[in-house]
């Protein structure tokens, strides 16, 4: 079984050693995998619904695996906290992992637990939340998979508040420099510029549109850079 590109990248970022809670595990791919690199402890798996545990169970029989603890809960509520040191949450929209994140003492706990994060929509909420409520984010991986472009976020909990500006939570620590990360720029400033556009001959939407036009300005900005070879 190969896993897609996406969760690939998730399994690489997740380091040796880790006792991993994998957050809407859905097939148990991903815990499948992870298990059988043969450098992690333990992988709880878990699910909101009980359909895709009962599938998640049946791929790890035919896989032959151990190692593997399935769970019936929402989020992190059914997590102790000395039970993991890496939590993945992946494929669900920003605004559901920050509520995830929020609604538990554990991503704040110490010592913090590595956070791999991949949000399929709103991944600027996600990172605006992160930023405002004392998570650092260590690094920020675009791919482009099935002509869809996403970000696999890595962060930890350090207390402190970070301001980077507000393009930053449009594209974070994506590098420019990649190809994937170019593509996931250019689009975040084409749907800003659009934003922009459209409100810029409103009147009573102004500060709306000089927020956008500033906002795509320095995402433009940052590829352009790039581009020169600055």
């Amino acid at each position: 079984m190969a896993l897609s590109l996406r969760l690939a990248l998730i399994s690489a970022l997740v380091p040796p050693g880790a006792r991993v809670c994998d957050i809407g595990t859905d097939h148990g791919y991903l815990p499948i995998e992870l298990i059988k690199r043969g450098d992690i402890k333990s992988v709880i798996a878990t699910d909101i619904r009980k359909m895709p545990l009962a599938s998640a169970e049946k791929n790890i029989k035919a896989a032959g695996v151990g190692g593997i603890t399935l769970r019936l809960c929402d989020g992190l509520e059914g997590i102790a906290q000395n039970e993991v040191d890496t939590v993945i949450t992946a494929g669900m929209g920003g605004e559901v992992i920050a509520s995830i994140l929020a609604r538990s003492a554990i991503p704040t706990a110490s010592p913090a637990p590595l956070l791999i994060l991949q949000p399929t929509t709103s991944p600027e909420f996600l990172r605006q939340f992160l930023c405002e409520n004392g998570f650092e984010i260590i690094s920020d991986t675009a791919l482009c998979e099935n002509a869809k472009l996403y970000s696999v976020i890595t962060a930890r909990y350090t207390g402190e508040r970070y301001n980077f500006g507000e393009e930053f939570y449009y594209c974070g620590r994506v590098d420019p420099r990649t190809e994937d990360g170019a593509k996931y720029i250019e689009k975040q400033y084409l749907r800003l510029k659009k934003c922009a556009d459209a409100l810029e001959d409103i009147p009573e939407k102004r500060e709306e549109y000089r927020r956008f036009a500033k906002i795509s300005a320095a995402l433009k900005k940052k590829l352009t850079e790039n581009r020169n070879g600055i």
